[in-house]
């Protein structure tokens, strides 16, 4: 009968430690390509009906059906969407948890002096989503249908008008006092805990003017309910090209709204990957292109 032949003491410990050493990127790249197993939650910092939660939920869906589980939208309002952000910060770092990320997420690490988190450090960048315009807009019954005309109605009844806003620090918010600033205006800020019960409150008259992101008043420019006096970006939308720029009334006028999704740090690279890699599928699949063109999306 044949001998077997057993490696030699030390090689067989630099194999096996070899071999250890090597289990847990093999099982990092096994969860990689398991995951999602079970459903994952889209935590976003403002109400529904907003613009940051419409393009979640636009996004959720597209997962989804990519991915074979539930993206499952959790609204966590409140703080400029602070409070979610410390939510997701809180929660483990095993791609089950995303935050819907935009403008204010940024704006917030300078707005505020203390925060339970760092921005930088405490978030993992999983994927740009779009770049949106704000518009200027008013209630109909507001008596100004130009951006000059409002400026000299604004300057005739200084601190008369009130400028609501998705909450301080939002980019509504900033948006709206760089306004101010360079058309030398005074209005009064009113802010909400969210997009969505400021434009409730701007299509029921409560408020004069606010600026929003095109995805969440698009409909209601188009049925008359509000008036579009401006677009905040550089150029012209192409959902409404009709609608003047700012910054042909104000010279240098510019601002814009970004959406995008980031996870806790210390997130599995390999989950990060793939969650880019799908959502930018996402991006360039023709309905959905289409959809956040609708939203006057680029």
């Amino acid at each position: 009968m044949k001998k077997l032949k057993f490696p030699h003491r030390r090689q067989f410990l630099h194999l096996a430690a070899a071999g250890a050493a090597a289990l847990p990127a093999v099982s990092r790249v096994a969860r990689a390509q398991a995951y999602p197993t079970r459903p994952v939650r889209i935590i976003v910092g403002f109400p529904a009906g907003g613009a940051v939660d419409i393009v979640a939920r636009l996004m959720s869906q597209w997962l989804s059906e990519r991915l074979g589980q539930q993206f499952v939208v959790d609204n966590r309002p409140g703080a400029g969407g602070s409070i979610a952000t410390e939510v997701l910060v809180r929660a483990p770092a095993d791609g089950y948890s995303l935050l819907s990320l935009g403008s204010p997420n940024a704006i917030n690490a300078t707005f505020y002096k203390k925060l339970n988190f760092n921005f930088v450090r405490d978030i993992a960048p999983v994927s740009g989503i779009i770049r949106e315009p704000l518009f200027i807009e008013l209630h109909p019954s507001f008596p100004a249908k130009t951006v000059p005309e409002f400026i000299a109605y604004a300057k005739a009844y200084p601190g008369k008008i009130n400028m609501a806003s998705a909450g301080n620090g939002t980019a509504t918010h900033v948006a709206g006092e760089l306004f101010k600033i360079m058309a030398g205006i005074n209005m009064v800020h009113v802010p909400y805990r969210g997009g969505a019960p400021a434009l409730t409150d701007l299509l029921g008259g409560q408020v004069q003017v606010l600026l929003v992101p095109i995805s969440a008043s698009i409909e209601h420019i188009k049925a008359a309910k509000l008036r579009a006096l401006a677009v905040t970006t550089a150029a012209r939308s192409t959902v409404l090209p009709d609608i003047p720029t700012v910054g042909e009334f104000v010279p240098d006028y510019e601002a814009s709204f970004w959406h995008g999704f980031g996870a806790p740090k210390g997130t599995p690279a390999g989950i990060v990957d793939k969650l880019n890699k799908e959502i930018n599928v996402g991006l360039a699949d023709p309905k959905t292109k289409s959809r956040l063109a609708d939203l006057g999306g680029a």
